[in-house]
């Protein structure tokens, strides 16, 4: 067994740092790179011209529409699929006017780095003063700087709801218990369009379920892959 894991908007490898050691039983770990493209079906391509033949799959928000294209592609490669504080609805009124006002202004010059107050929306109220949360994503963001942000900004991201029943692998749909950019009504339209699927909250945890809860994530990953393995 092996896994593939996709981050989410401006975050890399980082996001998954202390969630895999503790799953290191199911075989290494390859990070897609969502950094070189423009679109969610080219970073599908990317991640998946540089995955092993069959693996466990894991997207995490923005991660999750680029998890869900690569099911779509290679159905046949994918044993298992997890999504984490992700969605499948397409964008808002709200983001299509973000994205409006980000396609109107030059190169990547609108990228200042990610500021703290919008991360700190990404997390449980109770860890908004942890430090080091905040300043791993803001590292994430200037590492991968302002090109990037420009277009992971700009993708489209359609409305796939009619289009989770075709996907046929074991699925493990996770919410964190306060997100307040995903919403809990959205994971569970995950859970019941994709037949078959399990659907776990973790507690105590805002959007950034992977740097605020990781040893709890990787224990519910972990019990529910056992799960699979054993043909349950």
């Amino acid at each position: 067994m092996a896994m593939l894991l996709v981050p989410g908007f401006m975050l890399d490898a980082d996001l998954w740092r202390d969630v895999v050691p503790a799953l290191s039983e199911f075989g290494p770990a390859t990070y897609a790179d969502l950094s070189q493209d423009a679109s969610i079906p080219a970073m599908a391509r990317r991640a998946l011209s540089e995955a092993p033949s069959k693996f466990v799959l894991l997207g995490f928000s923005m991660g999750g529409y680029v998890a869900r294209e690569i099911v779509r592609h290679a159905a046949d490669r994918v044993t298992a699929l997890i999504l984490i504080a992700t969605s499948a609805r397409g964008d808002s009124d709200v983001e299509l006017n973000r994205k409006a006002a980000i396609a109107g202004q030059a190169g990547s010059a609108v990228f200042k780095g990610l500021s703290r107050t919008a991360v700190v929306s990404s997390l449980h109220p109770d860890n908004a003063e942890r430090v080091d949360i905040v300043a791993r994503i803001q590292a994430a963001g200037q590492r991968l700087g302002g090109d990037v942000f420009r277009r992971q900004s700009l993708i489209d991201r359609r409305d796939e709801r009619d289009d989770l029943k075709t996907i046929r692998c074991p699925t493990l749909v996770i919410a964190g218990e306060q997100d307040r950019l995903r919403s809990r009504t959205e994971a569970l339209e995950l859970q019941q369009g994709i037949a078959g699927s399990d659907f776990e909250i973790i507690e105590h945890t805002g959007h950034m379920v992977p740097m605020e809860a990781p040893q709890r994530l990787a224990a519910v990953i972990g019990e529910w892959l056992e799960q699979q393995r054993a043909g349950y």
